[in-house]
């Protein structure tokens, strides 16, 4: 199992500072979640039913015609590589860390790709592509324009391109979740998913949007009932509420430049990022990484490229406490400046 971020009670007890006094902002989960109505009793003793209005809802908010409601995104990306005979697939990298062991483990050859060298990658070679746009961690996108012409050299060879769009409701302007399956994009896969910009990680609810046969074999890969009925219902009504998603767009992009606006005023300019998350590529990410928890503020560290991706603090009391803990860490321990890094 590999590592992600959120493991506060594994944080809790090496650093012995109780729960309650944590800050996280490990995950690059909205700190603001979609308010849950009340659940009514009769949702809990059914099962799930395809025929809720929950894909209806779901085409409106992406804009897509051909979906499927998965447990999570993560349901898919550990399915999809089994649809296929093993073949090379190249892999966008640094990257969220579960794809290439995805496909390895159903016997494909990956290849671990910068974002450059995904765009020149020789397609004839590969038989999948696979990439996060935005990127996580560092934020890096692709424009639909690059994406589509990927597509299409892919689709001379029966290829894919696997696009996961997990932080892409925030940020929408390069989605091409509109396109997946449909005509010219036959070949585009794309992963959406409620954890993110909705902050409802443990509803553990996502969609693959493709075309339709592929959509019916990733299915019955999955069998009956992929998604349980209270997070459908969830679902429906969160993206069902534009209000509170022109709100909730509104709020993090505030929040996000916020940040950025932090880290620079203590010698850490951003890197990268999204609306979500901002990410700082330094030499020291690992002892600063280690001063943040020491002082009960958990972020995400990654050793290559050493990096660090913050989330957003929830409230004012916590912009303090992270406003305060890198003016102490950054001042007393005279680590240089990241411009110059």
């Amino acid at each position: 199992m590999l590592e992600h971020g959120g493991r506060l009670r594994l944080a809790s007890q090496r650093y012995g500072i109780e729960l309650a006094h944590w800050i996280d902002l490990s995950t690059g989960i909205a700190p603001w979640p979609y308010p849950v109505p009340e659940i009514p009793l009769s949702v809990w003793q059914r099962l799930p039913e395809d025929d809720d209005g929950l894909l209806d809802v779901a085409s409106a908010y992406y804009g897509a015609k051909n979906l499927l409601a998965v447990n999570g995104s993560q349901a898919a990306i550990m399915a999809l590589p089994r649809l296929r005979a093993p073949g090379v697939v190249a892999v966008l990298a640094p990257s969220y860390g579960e794809y290439a062991p995805a496909w390895r483990a159903a016997g494909h050859q990956v290849i671990e790709c910068a974002a450059e060298d995904l765009r020149q990658q020789d397609v004839d070679a590969i038989d999948v592509m696979m990439l996060a746009n935005p990127n996580n961690p560092d934020g890096c996108c692709f424009s639909r324009v690059a994406l589509l012409a990927m597509a299409q050299r892919l689709s001379e060879s029966n290829g894919w391109l696997v696009v996961d769009e997990a932080f892409a409701d925030a940020d929408g302007e390069n989605s091409l979740a509109n396109m997946a399956g449909m005509a010219g994009a036959e070949n585009v896969i794309i992963l959406r998913s409620l954890g993110k910009f909705f902050g409802l990680a443990g509803a553990r609810v996502g969609f693959c949007i493709a075309a339709p046969a592929l959509l019916l074999r990733l299915q019955e890969a999955l069998g009956p009932w992929p998604l349980a009925n209270p997070a459908r219902f969830i679902a429906k009504v969160g993206l069902g509420d534009t209000a509170w998603q022109a709100a909730q767009r509104q709020r993090l992009h505030a929040a996000s430049a916020r940040l950025a606006t932090l880290l620079a005023n203590n010698d850490l300019p951003s890197t990268g990022g999204t609306a979500l998350f901002q990410y700082v590529q330094c030499a020291f990410a690992a002892p600063l990484y280690e001063r943040l928890a020491q002082r009960g503020i958990l972020v995400r560290y990654f050793a290559e490229p050493s990096a660090l991706r913050l989330g957003l603090p929830e409230n004012e009391m916590a912009w303090a406490r992270l406003e305060n803990a890198l003016g102490d860490v950054m001042g007393k321990y005279g680590y240089p400046s990241n411009s110059s890094a």
